[in-house]
């Protein structure tokens, strides 16, 4: 179990959620937004931009966070709607962060709402590229060298006025109707393809998921560039000679799935299948560029999910590197169960987590009905016996 600290408050990670559909009611969100502003004013003035940053980027506080604004602590809901919110508090506000991005057709206008942002900060073109960067990079991480069935329909980009960001995104399995949440903490990236995400939260592991940021992937990076840096022609030729007319899967060449069959959550053949398309357009551009390393690759407009597990699988089969077929999952969302399902409490971290709300709560400029309102909601996470109203 993680234990947050001074130092875990850093950490950043995903959750997995049960998928629930709907619109958040009007009247909820109003009040949603004045007591979001409300909070994010008082932690801001008191910690400082930075830490507020941190703050939502630790799934454990965001998770407490959406229950104090009085949304389902446990739904998908939570990102859309409390980054949804938070864009509309903070824009409210001169408290120097902004949230770009949201949902869905608000995604794709997240590059254009950096910008805005950064030369409303007055941040220098230099650091608004690399704020644009990241946010692509963070994006093209999750939906591709993480495979876990769970293409991004969210993604939340947010900034201070002093350059630093965090991302909160999220993605979508329509087979089981969940979702999982991914976040990202600038101080924290030492590099986007190498473990990017410090701290991993999540309620359910897949059996198998490809995972071509873990350390275990190094080699398979790398031979995943060397790949690519071929002449397309004899990539396709290394294709046909592991993926023949009759073959449907790859199971007879990796260890793990000779043992078993398909797996129940039926992710299986579709993890570990060669791609019947690969993007040769892009693997040409990629020929032509030579990239010098993994995130360079990665980055080449075209290089999507088909053509990282192309390589992965051709640099495993051929050639013995072998990628992570581990999902990169290994905590449960929030904060446990008070019965020890599905892991015992961390009371460290909730306890500081609730802290901080609680005194946001109680300096805010809201209605003494409201106010009780939230501390009852937040409250309701800490086991019973601990706090009384």
């Amino acid at each position: 179990m993680v234990e947050l600290g001074q130092s875990a408050m850093r950490r950043t990670g995903y959750a997995e959620l049960p998928l629930h559909t709907g619109k958040a009611p009007h009247w909820l969100v109003k009040r949603m937004v004045k007591l979001a502003k409300e909070i994010s004013a008082i932690i801001i003035d008191e910690y400082g931009s930075e830490t507020f940053l941190r703050r939502l980027s630790d799934p454990y506080w965001f998770q407490a966070f959406g229950c104090v604004l009085g949304y389902d602590w446990h739904s998908s809901g939570v990102t859309t709607v409390v980054t949804g919110v938070l864009k509309t508090a903070l824009s409210q506000e001169n408290l120097g962060v902004a949230v770009c991005g949201g949902k869905g057709k608000a995604s794709m206008r997240t590059q254009d709402e950096i910008l805005k942002v950064g030369e409303a900060f007055n941040i220098s073109t230099r650091r608004i590229d690399e704020l644009r960067y990241a946010s692509r990079m963070s994006a093209k991480v999750d939906n591709t060298a993480i495979q876990a069935g769970y293409p991004l329909y969210h993604h939340a980009f947010i900034v201070t006025e002093d350059g630093k960001w965090a991302v909160i995104q999220q993605g979508m399995n329509i087979k089981d109707r969940t979702a999982r949440r991914y976040h990202w903490l600038s101080e924290k990236v030492k590099s986007f393809v190498v473990e990017p995400h410090s701290a991993i939260v999540g309620e359910t592991k897949r059996e198998i998921a490809l995972d071509m940021t873990s350390a275990e992937s190094e080699r398979c990076r790398k031979r995943s560039v060397d790949l690519a840096n071929e002449n397309p022609k004899r990539l396709l030729r290394l294709v046909r000679s592991i993926r023949p007319k009759y073959q449907k899967s790859l199971r007879e060449w990796l260890p793990k799935l000779s043992e078993k069959t398909t797996s129940e959550d039926g992710f299986t053949l579709e993890f570990l299948s060669m791609p019947l398309t690969i993007n040769w357009k892009a693997l040409k551009e990629a020929y032509e560029f030579q990239p010098k390393n993994y995130e360079e690759l990665l980055g080449i407009r075209g290089v999507g999910p088909a053509t990282v597990r192309g390589l992965a699988l051709i640099s495993e089969i051929i050639y013995g590197d072998k990628p992570s077929w581990r999902d990169p999952v290994k905590f449960s969302f929030a904060f446990g169960g008070k019965d020890g399902v599905p892991f015992p409490v961390d009371r460290r971290s909730m306890d500081k987590s609730i802290k901080i709300l609680e005194d946001a709560i109680e300096k805010a400029k809201i209605g003494d009905k409201e106010r009780l309102r939230s501390l009852r909601r937040l409250r309701s996470l800490v086991p019973i016996n601990r706090f009384k109203l």
